[in-house]
């Protein structure tokens, strides 16, 4: 499927400024466009029409969004997009962890958001079973744990070639620190460890020949995680 063209997208949110903004905008996308006010709609909703991807906020009423967003990672992985009016790390990280794709504080842009949109389905997409993943010229060879950059084979300790297994086989989505810590160290390292993911990120870049401050790979979302990033369409 086209990333840009004909996805199911569902609204779940308790503001009709906001749910009528985000119909004319993903319909002006050539997206297919469902919408609900409250979180026990949107859950059924989402049985129903199987969306493609759907955008919640987290402050609505009765049953919070975080409680849909539970619910609904009880039984499906469709990529989700949370909206909040907090602008809290913690907010957003306990979304993050819980299973959200993405985070938008409100208010936002709609540029951005249409960008967010393209790049989790897309993330969809992508996700296959195939051993090699390939984002321009670096190349992970999942099978013979092998990295290569403009045809040269690049030279990882173990823990690195972790850390980015991890972060490209996501390509696309934000990895909180929490997460990352625990697939590439165990379940017994939590965020006050995240000075591990800064040393060895700093050696990822270095090897991945990349400018921080303009990073091709690998994106910080300052005191959440990190996203790489998928090359540009």
């Amino acid at each position: 499927m086209n990333a840009a063209l004909g996805a199911r997208i569902l609204v779940i949110d308790d503001e009709p400024q906001i749910r009528k903004l985000l119909k004319v905008t993903l319909q002006a996308h050539q997206y297919d466009h469902y919408e609900c006010a409250d979180g026990e709609e949107g859950i059924m909703q989402a049985s129903m029409v199987h969306p493609d991807l759907i955008i919640l906020d987290l402050g609505l009423p009765g049953i919070s969004g975080m409680d849909v967003l539970h619910r609904i990672r009880e039984w499906s992985q469709v990529p989700i997009i949370v909206l909040t009016a907090k602008d809290q790390e913690a907010d957003k990280i306990a979304a993050l962890d819980a299973g959200a794709d993405d985070y938008m504080t409100k208010p936002f842009g709609m540029g951005e958001l249409v960008a967010r949109i393209r790049v989790a389905l897309r993330h969809v997409a992508k996700t296959t079973d195939e051993p090699i993943l390939r984002f321009g010229s670096l190349v992970i060879d999942l099978a013979l744990r092998q990295v290569e950059l403009d045809g040269e084979q690049i030279k990882l300790t173990p823990t690195e070639y972790e850390m980015l297994k991890v972060l490209a086989s996501n390509a696309g989505k934000i990895i909180t620190q929490r997460q990352l810590l625990q697939q590439v160290w165990g379940a017994h390292h939590h965020e006050s460890d995240s000075h591990y993911l800064r040393v060895y990120v700093g050696h990822l870049r270095k090897k991945l020949k990349e400018d921080p401050t303009r990073p091709s790979y690998i994106q910080t979302e300052p005191g959440i995680g990190y996203r790489f990033l998928l090359p540009a369409e």
